[in-house]
């Protein structure tokens, strides 16, 4: 447990920098997007297929995989059958799922992965189950209902494989699965450039929490508890559980499992809300809320399992 502490003492300052960069009016908005950018399309690609060249398929496409997907199921399920419940308009019926179960795998979970748990490849199943399963759904549906034109099968197909990240891991992947290795003029700059992934994610994350608004009225505290409590404890929970109980994770995988599902709402559902003018306010008090919630949760998650 001493180590997964130690890693999260890291991550924290090194947001806490990131913060403190924007407090004194060193990097403002647009750096913070440049930043998040660079890491979003470069640097964070080039860290998954450095990583998942030396992985094993086989330990990250099965047991964590499957755990993954049923805290992401559960916690989704139970948010679309409460939004029919209360009638709830289908496009922000879709946010409010995304809000209970889509994690902050990129800005925080390859981090975490990389340092508090020692292998960032133990995020690439939460990566593929939102990249290739959860976004594809949402953005669909959303683009039905707010759009006069149904969206075409090529657009729909083509959303999970223009992702950077989801290429990247399915290269890796590739390389893993195939026993290739990358010929060291390729490497040695991708494994450079990668390293710069977690300092630059961290560091912007600092910056947009010192600089993004504050949650703010125009959001029942029932949603706003009813999405965070979905987020912080059933989707943890179940993944759990089944890591446990169903495919029988190793201890330290149902650990990642765990303590992965429990990331907060990523900051993309405040960008998807925005863009399909839908929840804005919920996605945005959600990310607010479980981004606060999810240090102390992380801390009893490691003290527990770790």
């Amino acid at each position: 447990m001493g180590g997964v502490l130690e890693g999260f003492v890291t991550i924290a300052i090194v947001i806490a920098l990131g913060a403190l960069l924007a407090h004194v009016g060193i990097v403002d908005a647009k750096g913070q997007r440049s930043l998040s950018l660079t890491a979003f399309y470069l640097a964070s690609p080039a860290l998954l297929v450095t990583v998942l060249e030396d992985s094993d398929p086989s330990r990250v496409l099965s047991g964590p995989l499957v755990a993954t997907a049923a805290g992401v199921v559960v916690s989704a399920g139970i948010m679309v059958a409460i939004a029919v419940w209360r009638r709830l308009d289908q496009g922000t019926a879709v946010i409010a799922m995304l809000c209970s179960a889509y994690v902050n795998a990129g800005n925080l979970g390859i981090p975490i992965a990389a340092y508090a748990l020692g292998d960032a490849a133990l995020v690439v199943p939460a990566l593929m189950m939102q990249l290739l399963v959860l976004q594809p759904l949402a953005l669909t549906v959303l683009d039905v209902v707010t759009s006069p034109e149904r969206p075409s099968l090529g657009k729909i197909l083509s959303r999970p494989v223009t992702n950077p990240l989801t290429i990247a891991s399915f290269l890796g992947l590739a390389l893993a699965i195939t026993d290739t290795e990358l010929p060291e003029v390729a490497h040695r700059p991708l494994e450079l450039v990668g390293g710069m992934a977690v300092p630059a994610m961290l560091i912007a994350y600092g910056v947009a929490l010192r600089l993004g608004p504050l949650p703010g009225r125009g959001v029942t505290p029932r949603a706003l508890a009813t999405v965070s409590l979905l987020k912080m404890v059933v989707q943890p929970v179940a993944a759990y559980l089944v890591g446990r109980f169903v495919v029988g994770l190793g201890d330290h995988d149902l650990f990642a499992v765990t303590l992965l599902s429990a990331l907060p709402t990523a900051q993309n559902v405040f960008v998807v809300a925005t863009r399909y003018d839908r929840g804005i306010l919920l996605a945005r008090d959600a990310i607010f809320v479980t981004t606060l919630a999810s240090a102390p949760v992380a801390v009893l998650i490691a003290a527990l399992l770790a």
